[in-house]
Formats: C-alpha cells, structure tokens, sequence
C-alpha cells in the first residue's frame, strides 16, 4: 500500500505506540483516582499536557483535551455561544471551513445567531483559497462574538494569514478562534504570538493515536493589548474533569501518545520539511504535464505536504479506484459517504463536474521518492484509460 493521504490520518508513529503500551497494559489507573496507581497516570498526563502546550505555546492548564477536534470545536463554538450570547450573537467563519465548523454554525442560527460565511478567492485567480482581509474586516460588527477561521485547509493545504485575521477581530472586540488541525505539529504556532483566543486539534493528524484531541482556551491578559481571559460554558457534564470544561474518565494512553506526538512534531526539522516540499513537487510537476489538469488553491500560502489536483473528464470515484494499492482521496474524510461534491471546491468557484473531478494527494512522514514516483505512473496510467472511455 502507497498512503497519500496523511491530511486524512497518519499513521501512529512507533515511538509514539511504544510511549503508549505501559499505559495500556500494567498502568492502567483512572487519572483522577488518589492511590499511587492513579497518580502515576495523572503525573504522566501532566508530562503530556506540558508536551503539548510546548508545541503550540501556552501554559498547560489552557488546554482541555478532548475526544478529538470535532468535540473541541463544539466545545469552543457552543460554550462561548453560552457565556457572551447574551449581548453578541454574530458570528464570522468561512465557507471553506470543516463541516464540525459549518454544522455548529447552522446549529447556533437555528438558535438565534447571525452567522456570516465568508467567500473565499476563486481556484483560477491569484490567491485561490485565501479570504480577502478587506471582507473580513467588513464583515466584522460591533455585535461579532467570535471570528472562526481555519488556519490550514484539509482540501487543499491553503494556508490563511491567521495572525492578521485574529488582529482584525480583536480590533472590534471579538473574540478569534481557529480550526488547527491541519496545521498543528506542521507549522509554528504560537498563541500569544498569533493572537489566538481558541483553538482545536487532533493527534491522529500528527501521527498521535486517533480518538483524543483538544482545545486551547486563553486564560490570561496579554499585556499592552485587549486580548483577554476566555470564559466558556461546558457541554458535558458529568464530574467536573479538565477544569469542569469537559467531564469524563481522561483517556490516559490517547493522552500520553499526543503528548509524545507532540514533542516529535517536525516544526523545526527542516530537512523534514524540505524532503516533504521537494516530494510534493515532484508528484505535481509530473501530474501538471497530463493535458487538462490543474492545481486548486494558492501554491505559495499552502501546507507542504498537500497538493488538491483537477483532472478534467476523469470522475475521482473512478480514479480512486483505478489506483490500486494508492491511498489518496477526492475530500475531506469526514465526508467521505456523501455523494455532494466538495463544498470546499464550489466555494472557489469549480463547477460541480470539476469538483468531481479532483484529488487530494497529502504526504507525511513515511512517505518515500519510491512511492511518488509509483504515484505518478500510476496516475497516468489510469487518467488515459477513463479519458479513452470518453
């Protein structure tokens, strides 16, 4: 098997499978149990939320963990909802967003909330993919609670410029959030820094276990600027765990294998990053030379191990099962089952054949030269046979 498709999962790194076994097998305490045993549990949770907060620099107790991104940013959207709903009840995010974004926002306008999903810049145009920061700020009311932006696209690896988006909402006094599950233990991040007040990840997209994430939740001033203190209501409950954010027994091994996750992060490994850079435009270069293709999103302000390519006359479906043995996808995994084309592509502006017509190629840490040079023959190979049935 060929996996390209690391922006959907990754596969756990052993280092961090072997980091998790203990807490598996002979340490299996309850974290929030008192005898010797469940401390032990509690301290090694500690050790990972300290892990984890290095990555993206906050103070541990600002973050919650969760069961994963989805969770956490239903935590982040419904509990801020709850505590400043009162006097604010806009909301800004982007019609790009994940759906864990999206269906949250619909869920709030059901409730009363005003919500505006930005356009983003058309496939063809220079830019593809980024918001326009003179729409943002429009956009941005006296009565805006929250401004919800993701920093990395799933689709199409399209970065946005987060730092300046987060300036732009506390301007008005909004409160900013991102969406960083494509772009933790990938880019830098640095909460202070960027001006974040919320933010979401997941380790299985960092080659951490699947089924544990977190939020971050700012809980101090920045001096000499108005960024504050965020409060959140919880929405479970059930025992007053993460500080009462997020009640339920810790999944201890989950936990221990992001923190390790975490600390192996590539961020600063640049031959890491250079080696992915180099691989992702090898495979693109050679799929641009097939007549009719194209690359959906901006090339420059994009995550390096993502391409989102257009094949036109080629269904995705058929693609994808023409690639025998390859891994790669036509979308986010989340929707997988739908049979709706990517709303990520029709917001850039594709037509609904194009965006049927598209592939998500996303490398990661095991990716090989061997397997991108196999990618591409077979990519060919398969792109001339469906063209030939037309």
């Amino acid at each position: 098997m060929i996996y390209l498709d690391n922006n959907a999962t990754t596969r756990i790194d052993p280092r961090v499978l072997d980091t998790m076994m203990p807490f598996l097998t002979d340490n299996f305490a309850n974290a929030a149990s008192t005898h010797p045993f469940g401390v032990s549990a509690s301290n090694a949770v500690k050790t990972a939320r300290q892990q984890m907060a290095d990555l993206i620099h906050c103070d541990p107790h600002e973050l919650v963990f969760t069961s994963g991104a989805t969770e956490a940013i239903n935590l982040a959207l419904k509990g801020v909802a709850e505590v400043y709903g009162q006097t604010k009840k806009h909301i800004v995010t982007v019609q790009t967003e994940h759906k864990a974004v999206l269906d949250v926002c619909v869920y709030l306008e059901k409730r009363g909330y005003e919500v505006t999903y930005l356009p983003v810049q058309p496939t063809r145009n220079a830019g593809a993919g980024l918001l326009d920061l003179a729409l943002v700020k429009e956009a941005i009311r006296p009565d805006t609670l929250l401004v919800s932006v993701m920093w990395a696209n799933n689709e199409t690896g399209v970065i946005q410029p987060i730092r300046e988006i987060a300036q732009l909402a506390h301007d008005t006094g909004a409160l900013f959030m991102t969406d960083a599950t494509q772009a933790v233990g990938k880019l830098p991040i640095d909460v202070d820094k960027d001006g974040i007040d919320l933010l979401t990840f997941s380790a299985h997209k960092f080659y951490g276990p699947k089924g544990v994430g977190g939020l971050y939740v700012r809980q101090h001033n920045l001096a000499g600027s108005s960024i504050r203190k965020v409060k959140l209501e919880a929405v479970l409950h059930g025992g007053g765990h993460e500080r009462g954010l997020r009640s339920g027994t810790l999944n201890v091994p989950g936990i221990v294998g992001m923190g390790k996750a975490a600390e192996l992060a590539p961020i600063a490994d640049r031959q890491e990053i250079q080696r992915l850079t180099s691989l992702r435009d090898q495979l693109e270069s050679e799929l641009l030379q097939i007549p009719g293709t194209s690359v959906n999103g901006d090339r420059e302000q994009r995550l390096y191990n993502t391409t989102n390519i257009c094949f036109e006359n080629c269904d995705s479906d058929a693609l994808i099962m023409g690639l025998e043995g390859i891994a790669v996808s036509n979308g986010s995994a989340c929707t997988a089952a739908s049979i709706d084309p990517s709303h990520v592509l029709l917001a850039m502006g594709l037509s609904e054949t194009e965006a049927f017509s598209c592939l998500r190629f996303s490398l990661g840490r095991f990716s090989t030269e061997a397997d991108v040079i196999a990618t591409i023959n077979a990519v060919k190979g398969v792109v001339e046979e469906l063209r030939a049935l037309v």
